[in-house]
């Protein structure tokens, strides 16, 4: 089963649509409406944080969530989710370099099996208008994808665990490759790949 935490935005479900394509069993949760205990009862496969409105450290339980299964449970964040794995680690969140709503961007790829498949640049929808400082990145996590236009960091994983956090939007249709990712994302979940 795949938790899907939802962060109170539109795009909750078509992530849940995409997911759906490639992994069955998923349930969503609001992020005020599930305690740390009851996701550990529901012993997920995998965790979900959806994209949302506002700042990471008002998206309910996601930076707790983060902290207490990142060692644990294959955690993939979206934009606001992505956000919540950095502020977890230490890095700060703030203005983005410019507003990017409904935007498409070139982005560069940095070779992670996430992006199996893809070539070294992709088109990526962008939905944001807070994203990670690059000079607070936290030492446990490395950029793998950075936007060609304006340098902002678009995807990172952590070094050692199943973690990662992608500021684009894979299920938007500014995302062509959007189900490629999460197909590669699933594999590693499916085949316990660090």
């Amino acid at each position: 089963m795949i938790l899907l935490i939802d962060n109170y935005d539109s795009f909750s479900y078509n992530l849940y649509q995409l997911i759906g394509e490639v992994m069955k069993d998923i349930q969503v949760y609001r992020n005020d409406k599930i305690t740390v205990e009851e996701i550990k009862d529901l012993a997920p496969e995998a965790i979900v944080l959806s994209p949302g409105p506002g700042k990471p450290e008002n998206a309910g339980i996601c930076i707790d969530v983060v902290k207490e299964f990142h060692d644990k449970i294959p955690i993939v964040g979206v934009c606001l989710g992505h956000q919540a794995i950095c502020a977890a680690f230490g890095g700060n969140i703030s203005h983005a370099k410019r507003l990017m709503h409904g935007k498409s961007s070139k982005i560069s790829l940095h070779y992670d099996f996430i992006f199996k498949g893809l070539p070294s640049e992709i088109s990526v929808g962008r939905y944001h208008s807070l994203s990670l400082i690059e000079d607070t990145l936290p030492d446990c996590l490395e950029i793998i994808s950075k936007a060609k236009d304006d340098g902002e960091i678009m995807a990172v994983k952590h070094k050692e665990f199943n973690v990662y956090g992608l500021q684009f939007h894979p299920e938007s249709i500014l995302t062509p490759d959007g189900l490629t990712i999460i197909e590669n994302f699933a594999e590693k979940v499916e085949r316990g790949i660090l």
